[in-house]
């Protein structure tokens, strides 16, 4: 059997995913800057080990003897990331690693106005570069996202986004953690991308009825213009930077880039992709219902 690994294994997705393989009966390597954090996974036999993508010689050492890594994409934006992505490639290179799983982001071709689009092709292309056997998995914007949202807007009965009529298909991040570790522990995955999506695409109108028919109070979508969402956020205590990154995805559905539903969920795991409906409901306490 392949030795497999993952990146980022102390966040919410590798966290996730290493529980996964764990249940599995896999011994994952679990690559952290932070291996107390991951104690409990040791207990279970993990093998957790230090790494850290700005030490390109440690990261190769913590890859040593690894066939398959999930390189779960770090949470900066811009040239730093894309550096810091393509230094973990190289080291898994060097480290011997055949096969390199990518988190993506769905469409990431150069009109596609999300502010992250540049950095996951960027990455995509060092992968592609390294010529490692590679698997991209797009994962959408994910749904634990509009918990957030939604609550927001029950309690003030209005919906604010700038994503038009534009839809996105939201999917759990417990879906993407179970399309990663199926890719990581079987075969035919080579050289392929898949998008990773919820069971349908959903606009800003549609969210906020589903917001009011969850909570039972009245939501009324408001469509606006990216200025006003930014500043609106802005207004709202959110760094411009931090509202800039926000409306971009906006635009993004505005545009279609992020409304395409695919059965790759289903495809990888056997199981159908858990809704937005149902990941909402399922926190309908934390939208004050």
């Amino acid at each position: 059997m392949p030795t497999v690994a993952v990146t980022g294994a102390s966040g919410h997705l590798g966290r996730q995913v290493a529980e996964l393989l764990l249940d599995k009966g896999e011994k994952p390597v679990l690559i952290t800057r932070d291996p107390a954090a991951l104690e409990d996974f040791a207990r279970r036999g993990a093998d957790v080990r230090h790494g850290d993508f700005n030490d390109p010689a440690g990261l190769e050492a913590a890859l040593t003897g690894v066939d398959r890594v999930l390189l779960i994409s770090i949470d900066i934006t811009g040239p730093q990331r894309v550096e810091l992505h393509t230094k973990a490639v190289q080291a898994a290179r060097a480290a011997g690693v055949k096969h390199v799983l990518y988190t993506s982001l769905p469409s990431p071709e150069p009109g596609n106005p999300a502010a992250v689009a540049p950095d996951h092709r960027a990455t995509e292309a060092a992968i592609l570069d390294s010529g490692l056997t590679w698997t991209f998995l797009r994962n959408n914007i994910y749904a634990e996202y509009q918990i957030g949202t939604a609550a927001q807007a029950a309690a003030s009965g209005h919906l604010y986004a700038n994503s038009g009529e534009g839809a996105t298909a939201y999917v759990s991040r417990e879906d993407c953690a179970a399309a990663a570790a199926a890719v990581l522990t079987s075969e035919g995955h080579e050289n392929t991308a898949y998008d990773v999506t919820g069971p349908d695409a959903i606009d800003a109108v549609a969210l906020a009825a589903l917001t009011a028919e969850i909570t039972g109070r009245p939501v009324e979508a408001v469509l606006v213009d990216d200025d006003s969402f930014i500043q609106g956020l802005v207004g709202a205590g959110i760094p411009a930077e931090g509202a800039q990154l926000f409306a971009s995805f906006g635009a993004s559905a505005r545009g279609g880039w992020a409304a395409a539903v695919s059965t790759a969920v289903r495809d990888l795991t056997g199981r159908d992709p858990k809704s937005l409906r149902e990941l909402l409901t399922a926190n309908r306490e934390a939208l004050g219902a």
